[in-house]
């Protein structure tokens, strides 16, 4: 994986979503269940807000160079409300052929 390819990107920003995710889950669960804390969400809020908002970008930049259709779009930004839903998304694009455009190789 390289920033370097729109794939490569997508690929990179997909996992960082989702483990950004798990940060954020795993700092609510410690403020709300275990210690009553809430320095995990002060520390892993910002950090998946700035990844989501990158995972936004690089899904709508990846839109051209991989030819995706709107459907394809939509059902990729969507992806990244759930928790870990790039990394579905990413992988049933890959499965799918979606993630492999010759065109976004040379990118």
């Amino acid at each position: 994986m390289t920033f370097s390819s729109a794939v490569g990107r997508f690929r990179i920003f997909a996992l960082a979503e989702a483990i950004s995710w798990a940060g954020l889950l795993l700092g609510m669960f410690f403020k709300y269940v275990v210690v009553q804390n809430e320095i995990g969400v002060k520390i892993f809020g910002p950090i998946h807000g700035l990844v989501f908002v990158g995972f936004i970008l690089v899904t709508l930049m990846a839109k051209d160079p991989l030819k995706w259709d709107v459907r394809t779009l939509v059902i990729g930004l969507l992806s990244s409300i759930p928790p870990f839903g790039t990394v579905v998304f990413e992988r049933w694009a890959s499965k799918t052929g979606r993630l492999n455009s010759p065109v976004a190789e040379q990118l």
